[in-house]
């Protein structure tokens, strides 16, 4: 298990980031994709979906529940697959017409140490985030 905290800024206003979040033609992944929603209740949203290793280019399916929490971010916890137990918050902060973003938690991958979920965690992030800044442009 390893320990990953990592934050970037958003070129947008934290009112646009939970629209285009709301949004799914506009808020999609390469590395990310939900394959099937399977449970829908309240804020929380459980879903197959298939993880894509930036490093790699290995794809490996999980199930994962999302917790939104809007204004101020999302759980996400993975229940089934490689990566049962990882557990990490999105913690949203308005900066005028920006946010700030804040990933933390602890990231499981079965086989793989703590050093190579590190590398992977934080490909993953900065692709993820680079997707949705380009996609906030976007949806403005």
């Amino acid at each position: 298990m390893a320990h990953i905290r990592d934050d970037g800024v958003f070129d947008a206003p934290l009112q646009t980031i939970w629209e285009c979040l709301q949004s799914p033609q506009d808020h999609t992944h390469g590395a990310f994709a939900v394959s099937k929603v399977l449970d829908r209740k309240g804020n929380a949203l459980v879903m197959e979906v298939n993880v894509r290793d930036p490093p790699s280019g290995t794809s490996r399916r999980e199930t994962v529940r999302m917790m939104m929490d809007p204004p101020r971010g999302f759980d996400v916890e993975y229940l089934e697959g490689p990566s049962k137990g990882t557990r990490h918050r999105h913690t949203y902060t308005p900066l005028g017409d920006k946010t700030r973003v804040e990933v933390e938690g602890d990231f499981r991958m079965h086989g793989r140490d703590d050093s190579e979920i590190r590398k992977s965690v934080l490909a993953y992030f900065d692709e993820v985030f680079h997707e949705d800044n380009a996609a906030l442009q976007r949806f403005k």
